[in-house]
């Protein structure tokens, strides 16, 4: 098992990362990995932080019901999202970034409920796709203020291993086995996405009356 301070500093470093590639602008995005499994206990971002900004020793950790044991900051509202995530597909990390693409994706998408995506070779990225002939349903699920409903709403949807999930309007929550798995996932949905959003508008623009 990592150490304490190792966790830390590769939370840091994905953070970092990720708002670095223009995926958790701001406050944007919150991020979790799993530090104990029984009792669970998740290390975290807190909240309302610029995620480009946090240092390790301001990194939280929270139990089972989503409060703080360690640490000055306040838990996130979404960590309950986390939670059910990690206890319903047994994730080391689950990172949620804002990205323009997803978020304008889920919008176009919402009353579909989900995202197909299919045909790209970077599909292989995920864990367990070997073809680019793979079809991914990636589930997109209404916003609620309510994170307890919104948890309830998520959960049937993690039955099926699809490493990620679209919140409408706020945007992807993606996770792994580990942190580093976590982070690949991330980086594969948002290339996905991004090229599912760029394929879509200019289908539009070269087939008007197609679309």
């Amino acid at each position: 098992m990592r150490s304490d301070q190792t966790a830390r500093d590769d939370l840091i470093e994905t953070m970092q990362f990720l708002h670095g590639r223009g995926w958790c602008d701001g406050t944007g995005g919150n991020f979790s990995v799993r530090l104990e499994r029984d009792p669970l206990q998740l290390l975290m971002a807190p909240s309302g932080v610029d995620k480009g900004d946090v240092h390790a020793e301001q990194l939280i950790i929270v139990d089972a019901n989503g409060s703080v044991i360690e640490g000055n900051g306040r838990a996130s509202a979404e960590t309950k999202l986390h939670l059910c995530i990690m206890s319903n597909v047994n994730a080391g990390a689950v990172l949620h970034t804002h990205s323009v693409a997803a978020t304008v994706l889920s919008r176009i998408h919402d009353r579909e409920g989900s995202i197909q995506l299919e045909g790209w070779e970077m599909l292989k990225g995920l864990e367990g796709i070997k073809s680019h002939e793979t079809s991914l349903s990636l589930p997109v699920v209404a916003n609620n203020q309510d994170m307890q409903q919104l948890a309830e709403t998520v959960k049937p949807h993690l039955k099926r291993l699809t490493w990620g999930i679209v919140v409408a309007g706020h945007g992807l929550y993606a996770w792994g086995e580990t942190l580093k798995q976590a982070r690949r996932h991330v980086e594969i949905f948002e290339f996905l996405l991004s090229a599912h959003l760029h394929y879509q508008l200019m289908r539009k623009i070269n087939n008007p009356i197609e679309s």
